[in-house]
């Protein structure tokens, strides 16, 4: 028996990258990729992200790893619903990619600038900053809570095999919730 998934996201490129500030040549190397996934209620839904062609096979196999295993994502749709807010969407516990913008506190550019980042679960993933303050704000990160991810977890380790990084390894900063895969 197929199970219909619930559309949550079903935009057309254009709309999804509409009125982002990036150049053409940026957006020009991106492309939008339905996944689907399951919900913390168990039901299935269909999202859409937008990411650089490079890593296309990378994030669809990802994705049905993330299907076949039922790990849980709230949901996954393109940050111009969002305004282009990564705050707004990471309250929302949305799973994203690109966005235009500069890392957090620099002047350097996101690789979700280029649309070679994800962000999954960032409410249970969150960032943990060196002062001891968590994004997004109100977060906890319980490892052994469904959908948060920790350093043995399956999908952390299918990332890392790939060669992408995970912010959960990194120094300063800890961003449970950030894979990059650089250029």
């Amino acid at each position: 028996m197929n199970i219909v998934p619930i559309i949550d996201s079903a935009m057309a490129f254009e709309d999804a990258v509409a009125g982002t500030k990036a150049p053409r040549e940026v957006i020009d190397s991106l492309c939008l990729v339905n996944v689907q996934h399951r919900t913390f209620e168990g039901q299935l839904h269909q999202g859409q992200l937008i990411i650089h062609r490079g890593i296309a096979k990378d994030i669809i196999e990802i994705f049905e790893l993330i299907e076949q295993t039922e790990f849980p994502l709230a949901r996954v749709i393109p940050l111009v619903k969002y305004k282009w807010s990564d705050n707004m969407s990471m309250a929302d516990n949305n799973t994203s990619a690109f966005n235009y913008r500069v890392v957090m506190g620099t002047e350097r550019l996101s690789h979700h600038a280029y649309g070679r980042a994800v962000d999954i679960n960032p409410c249970l993933n969150p960032v943990i900053y060196e002062n001891g303050r968590i994004d997004p704000s109100g977060a906890t990160y319980i490892p052994e809570r469904p959908g948060t991810l920790y350093a043995s977890h399956a999908l952390v380790k299918e990332f890392i095999a790939r060669g992408w990084r995970w912010g959960g390894n990194f120094r300063s900063s800890v961003d449970y919730h950030h894979f990059d895969k650089p250029a």
